[in-house]
């Protein structure tokens, strides 16, 4: 099966985020094996969205794209993906049942030395289309311009 990230022209608005985000302190403690960094990229407070009330079994996927930087091998990142599924950590509407698409990149994630961030062996992005993302629109959008329009 081929995932498609837009299975249709309107439904193109992506929720994105990115993991490790972590300081320097911080890193020493923290896990940064593929399964907590890929939840961590699930998880709604690393979305670069902020979403109200966002619920992993309400708010659905039609896809799911999940990169990879540095030493992740490709058996490790799909056993990873069916961790994540079994545990329902995401859920996919009916209709769309193909899912994930997983990039691999051997390159660890480069570190800048004006980065706040703390370097990892291994990052992942995710990009997904997600139901929630309406809620952006509907809840914030329409009530700044409903608030402007009414002035």
């Amino acid at each position: 099966f081929q995932t498609n990230l837009v299975p249709f022209p309107r439904l193109h608005f992506m929720l994105t985020s990115l993991a490790p985000i972590t300081t320097p302190a911080k890193a020493e403690t923290m896990k940064n094996d593929t399964q907590s960094v890929t939840e961590a990229a699930m998880n709604p407070n690393n979305f670069f969205v902020k979403i109200a009330d966002f619920d992993a079994e309400e708010d659905k996927y039609m896809a799911i794209s999940l990169n990879y930087r540095g030493a992740v091998k490709s058996k490790e990142a799909n056993s990873t993906v069916q961790w994540l599924k079994q545990q329902k950590k995401v859920t996919f509407v009916e209709w769309c049942p193909t899912g994930f698409k997983i990039g691999l990149n051997e390159e660890p994630p480069a570190v800048l030395e004006t980065d706040e961030l703390a370097a990892a062996k291994i990052n992942a992005v995710s990009i997904g289309n997600n139901t929630a993302i309406s809620r952006v629109f509907s809840e914030r959008i329409s009530k700044k311009y409903d608030l402007m329009y009414s002035q």
